[in-house]
């Protein structure tokens, strides 16, 4: 059995290339074993477009514009298989290639970033303020996309 199972969907214009799949899951496994979380694990990711994830964004948080992540945590166990399903994840790739420009590493990093933001989120880490509880979770990420990307890894926003 395979420890993570990802289901990957795609829609509006987000690109979907076979390989995008596995960065997502080497990203997920990544934060999952460094907080040391029991698996199996379970995580369903929606690839989107700025206009996917701002109809997403209004209906969820009634925020009328795109972002590039939205994480939705479960954390219930699938009594059949045993899986912790983890939630969902909602990845805008458009803005993801956009931000990779802008801060110069590049999409697949970002996307790799996301990912590792947005299963934090799904495992209990918030940064609704400029507060601890942001800072815990930017050191997370720092550290997590240390091991990721040891050459690339920066200073994320």
């Amino acid at each position: 059995m395979e420890k993570l199972k990802l289901s990957l969907r795609c829609e509006h214009g987000a690109k979907c290339p076979p390989e995008l799949k596995k960065r997502i899951r080497t990203a997920a496994r990544a934060v999952l074993e460094a907080e040391k979380v029991e698996g199996p694990w379970e995580l369903s990711v929606l690839l989107t477009d700025d206009e996917g994830i701002r109809t997403i964004n209004k209906e969820f948080r009634d925020v009328d514009k795109p972002t590039d992540v939205l994480s939705f945590p479960m954390g219930d166990t699938d009594p059949e298989t045993g899986r912790l399903l983890l939630g969902d994840m909602v990845l805008n790739t458009a803005q993801a290639e956009k931000q990779g420009a802008e801060f110069g590493h590049g999409a697949d990093h970002e996307i790799s970033y996301l990912t590792v933001h947005s299963v934090l989120h799904l495992l209990g880490y918030d940064h609704v303020d400029e507060g601890e509880m942001k800072k815990a979770m930017r050191a997370r990420e720092k550290a997590i996309m240390a091991q990721l990307e040891p050459d690339t890894a920066t200073e994320e926003a």
